[in-house]
């Protein structure tokens, strides 16, 4: 079965460094989480992560997957599928019953919330890693690994105390091993070859500047926005020149609807020394060329805009003076005409009409 393992993962993993593989490691997670309010009543989540790639959903009333990728069966049959369900189900409700029986020995006090996360690994050329983690209010609690419970170190007596407990459940124990260690490996790898064709697409991203709120008085805070992009893992770096620019300040890699990632840099800068700072961007879809945008950019096209807008302004002003002046030129001849034609008219009457010229 590894021999077997191995020889596919190869084949997926195949040109793992070019645009068309697979990153490794790759791993499928489990992750179930329970909030216990009091003794009878609890609330619980769970979902399936390939990477960083949801792949399925949980009825937590039933323990059936909700499949949210038409791959997302892997190469299973419904059968097979049926079996790891109740499989993962019921070592979940014990798992949820242990915690219950063992609130008042650990000391554990309402409400508070467990988080299982369970899966494996796969490593080209290497045996696939198992592992079972369990977290008590967010802090690791104990570890399985090699059909043997381990306390964590922040989980201090109430780990050791866990861990005393559960490593007396052999049965359970070897189950547990087999399961992580051999029939999460096969699936992942039926999830690889099913969804090859949506886990190697290469989508690239956009990317823009902008200015954020000014963190103070002659200062900026450029912004280097880039979406859009897929797979997730990308490079973004405020420069000068060749000069990484160590101040930058990383977002987090925010999730698009589509399946895409979004993420933000920003660089605080005194605004005199703004020039000549570029966004580089570095993803697997764009075949190897990095993508460069420079801060002037935004500030070329404002100069071009005044430069158009500036003397345009200043045409029409000048437009306007002279058909001032134009109007002025016209208005004085009628009026002297007017005064010799009739002595006694004032300058200051009435035009002339055309027809009494």
């Amino acid at each position: 079965m590894l021999f077997l393992q191995l020889v596919l993962l190869a084949v997926l993993l195949a040109g793992g460094d070019s645009e068309d593989g697979f990153q490794e490691p790759i791993s499928l997670r489990i992750i179930l989480t329970s909030s216990f309010y009091n003794h009878f009543r609890t609330q619980n989540m769970g979902s399936a992560w390939l990477d960083e790639l949801q792949t399925h959903g949980w009825d937590n009333k039933t323990g059936a997957f909700i499949f949210l990728w038409p791959w997302s069966r892997g190469n299973w049959s419904t059968e097979q599928l049926r079996k790891l369900e109740k499989l993962l189900y019921t070592y979940y409700i014990g798992l949820r019953q242990v915690f219950q029986d063992h609130v008042r020995h650990w000391q554990l006090e309402y409400p508070f919330q467990v988080q299982l996360s369970e899966g494996c690994e796969l490593h080209f050329g290497e045996a696939s890693v198992g592992f079972v983690r369990i977290a008590y209010q967010g802090a690791d609690l104990v570890s399985f690994q090699n059909l043997t419970w381990w306390p964590s170190p922040e989980g201090g007596s109430r780990a050791q105390e866990v861990c005393k407990l559960f490593n007396q459940y052999h049965v359970f124990n070897e189950g547990l091993h087999t399961l992580f260690s051999d029939s999460c490996p096969q699936f992942l790898l039926s999830l690889l070859d099913a969804g090859k064709a949506d886990l190697q697409r290469q989508v690239r991203p956009e990317a823009w500047l902008s200015a954020g709120p000014s963190p103070g008085p002659g200062h900026l805070l450029l912004v280097c926005h880039v979406s859009g992009f897929y797979p997730k893992p990308v490079w973004v770096m405020w420069m000068r020149g060749e000069q990484e620019q160590q101040d930058t300040q990383r977002g987090d890699v925010l999730p698009h609807a589509d399946g895409t990632w979004y993420l933000q840099m920003s660089l605080d800068v005194k605004a005199t020394e703004a020039a000549g700072l570029s966004c580089r961007v570095r993803h697997s879809s764009l075949g190897g060329q990095d993508m460069v945008l420079y801060w002037e950019q935004p500030h070329s096209t404002g100069l071009v805009f005044l430069a158009v807008i500036v003397p345009v302004v200043l045409l029409a002003g000048l437009a306007l003076w002279l058909w001032k002046r134009w109007k002025t030129h016209w208005r004085c001849p009628c009026t002297d005409l007017r005064s010799e034609r009739d002595p006694s008219s004032p300058a200051s009457s009435t035009y002339l009409n055309p027809a009494q010229w």
